[in-house]
């Protein structure tokens, strides 16, 4: 779950680093101003089309961090090293099982422009 707070801190921490007022990102993101006064008072959650928009609009703000607060901001390169206190994530594999343990249900596919389209096994 999404702290409302904690995201509208982020929020400002964005707008702070481009050095841009209020309508401004609004106007690059292509959302109402209102939006964006809204969110930052707290009046309103971000919906998932918001996020998603920020994120393609700014690549240097990661989607894990801009949500939960997990990552850093702006977005390391993936040459940057980890730094002491931060362990390298560990590398998964993944092999082919002959027979899966469980069934795939519904698979989503959310588009940028907020549409989505799901598929389910029938």
């Amino acid at each position: 779950m999404i702290n409302n707070q904690e995201f509208t801190k982020r929020l400002e921490q964005v707008l702070k680093y481009y050095d841009l007022p209020a309508f401004v990102f609004a106007d690059k993101i292509g959302v109402q101003r209102s939006s964006i006064s809204h969110l930052l008072s707290g009046r309103n959650k971000p919906s998932l089309d918001f996020v998603m928009r920020v994120v393609s609009s700014f690549p240097e703000v990661d989607l894990y961090w801009l949500l939960y607060g997990k990552g850093s901001f702006p977005k390391r390169s993936e040459s940057e090293a980890p730094t002491a206190t931060q362990a390298p994530l560990p590398k998964e594999t993944f092999e082919a099982s002959p027979e899966p343990a469980s069934k795939i249900e519904k698979i989503i596919i959310f588009y940028t422009d907020g549409s989505f389209k799901a598929y389910t096994d029938n």
